[in-house]
């Protein structure tokens, strides 16, 4: 999550956007940009070479601009059911997108490990294989070239996604074509290729669906996007595991990579939104994201930003590092873990995620951030409350699915929101760099922070490190005041019907 985040994949709220800036959305997703954009560009040339003070002034009008491209306004919005919101096709292209994006992670991390275990491989080596993960926290490194640069002159962010969809069908599909015991290195190479194919993906689809996607639609697009992300793994963690029982794993690796073709095709069909222009040079595709972050946002609330990103997952994040490892402790067999743990927990989170970002189209982003991360607080102490009856004997399996529903439920609602506000707190303009070092903020605790959780439950015990879990998810809530006020006017709000 890829990301995990990511997907297991965060803006000041848009209360500045005039609503006369620029005509409403359209409401098919494919639809060109509105023709206000163009003046963007323009200002942006004729001002180039003017003083420090005028530069940041016309960074400001874009940003504002850009923004205002994207957000409904509230008197010319067209009226929509919830259901006519679900089903629309930008809704479509969150499924097609996100299961696109989710299928290569779940490849170097289900796929491939058991493909290198069955093939005889020792753990040493398959554990070596996890540094392939690199890619996705540092992703944010080469977003100023995806930013930057076209390929084929079909569309800035069409490129980007027909150029990595490709790499993966390909180099997914050539794995299956090579023993791991006499070609280790190419196999090692193809997982590079994949995992940097996969985070390119991901930095151009997060940057495209902030761009097609209405402001009051963010949390709605985003919560689909992500739980299409998660059940994009059941097929190279599942299916694909189950036919490597039966057939060659050069079948395997073909089909988990034909699976991917459809997205592909869906690609090629859509549309540029035009609304920013590209970064004339890959100095300005480097600096001005930044520039333009901590300019809008100001220093202190720049900062207040990133660690509420930091801070707003990593309770939830590190009381589910050690799950499976907890469950065994607690008596439970595998055959219960793999039937109520892991389905139960797949589930809640999708339906939980699906949920909040049904619920945001009413509450808005910011109210969601406060009511969902209550929710995804308190549904920790669930944890403490099995390790303690777990020194008396092994809970009922029927509390642990009723805890597993309330945490993963409450996470995915949490992770609706969090992932909306990631998406609202980038400027259009500079959409990949910015989205892609947010994310890659969000990403550190599951890659760093998660590494001391085995320490903390020997020095602590479960019961005492689960305390503790729900106590660090206190100081990512109480950001909330500076980054998402309750009261603070919030354009992610959906008109009324």
């Amino acid at each position: 999550m890829p990301s995990t985040a990511s997907r297991e994949s965060a803006t000041t709220p848009d209360a500045t956007t005039t609503a006369t800036a620029a005509p409403a959305p359209q409401e098919q997703p494919f639809s060109k940009a509105p023709a206000g954009v163009g003046g963007i560009a323009t200002n942006a040339d004729s001002t180039a070479q003017s003083t420090t003070t005028a530069a940041a002034a016309d960074v400001n009008a874009t940003a504002e601009g850009a923004r205002a491209a994207t957000a409904t306004p509230e008197g010319t919005a067209k009226k929509k059911s919830v259901w006519r919101e679900i089903l629309s096709k930008r809704m479509g292209i969150c499924v097609v997108t996100g299961f696109a994006s989710g299928m290569p992670l779940f490849v170097l991390i289900n796929l491939l490990s058991a493909f290198l275990r069955k093939e005889g491989l020792d753990l040493k080596v398959i554990g070596a294989f996890s540094l392939m993960m690199i890619p996705y926290t540092w992703k944010f490194v080469w977003a100023p070239l995806v930013d930057r640069y076209q390929i084929f002159h079909l569309g800035r962010r069409k490129d980007w996604i027909i150029l990595s969809q490709v790499v993966l069908i390909i180099s997914i599909g050539a794995m299956g074509f090579f023993d791991p015991q006499q070609s280790i290195g190419m196999v090692a190479l193809l997982a590079t290729i994949i995992a940097f194919s996969s985070a390119t993906q991901d930095i151009v689809l997060d940057a495209y669906r902030r761009e097609f996607l209405p402001t009051h639609e963010l949390g709605l697009g985003n919560a689909i996007f992500v739980n299409a992300y998660r059940v994009a793994g059941l097929v190279p963690g599942g299916i694909s595991l189950i036919m490597a029982d039966y057939v060659s794993w050069t079948v395997v690796f073909n089909f988990t990579a034909a699976c991917l073709i459809p997205c592909l095709i869906m690609s090629l069909f859509l549309r540029e939104q035009n609304i920013a222009h590209a970064p004339r040079s890959l100095k300005e595709a480097v600096v001005e994201p930044f520039r333009e972050f901590i300019t809008r946002r100001g220093v202190l609330a720049a900062l207040f930003t990133v660690c509420f990103v930091f801070l707003y997952k990593i309770g939830d994040s590190m009381a589910l590092a050690l799950a499976t490892p907890f469950y065994m402790d607690l008596g439970y067999n595998l055959t219960t873990i793999g039937i109520v743990a892991k389905n139960v927990g797949l589930w809640s989170t999708v339906i939980g995620g699906l949920l909040g970002g049904v619920f945001m189209l009413k509450l808005g982003i910011n109210r969601a951030l406060w009511i969902f991360g209550f929710i995804q607080l308190v549904t920790i102490l669930g944890f403490v409350l099995l390790a303690h009856l777990g020194q008396y004997g092994t809970p009922s399996v029927w509390l642990l699915a009723v805890v597993l529903i309330g945490e993963y439920g409450g996470g995915g609602l949490g992770t609706s929101a969090f992932v909306a506000f990631i998406a609202k707190e980038t400027n259009p303009v500079y959409t990949a760099t910015q989205l892609a070092l947010l994310s890659s903020f969000s990403a550190v605790p599951r890659t760093f922070c998660n590494a001391t959780t085995g320490y903390l439950v020997e020095g602590l015990g479960w019961e005492n490190f689960f305390i503790l879990c729900t106590a660090l998810a206190v100081p990512g809530m109480l950001l909330l005041f500076k980054v998402a006020p309750w009261n603070q006017k919030d354009d992610s709000v959906a008109p009324s019907a």
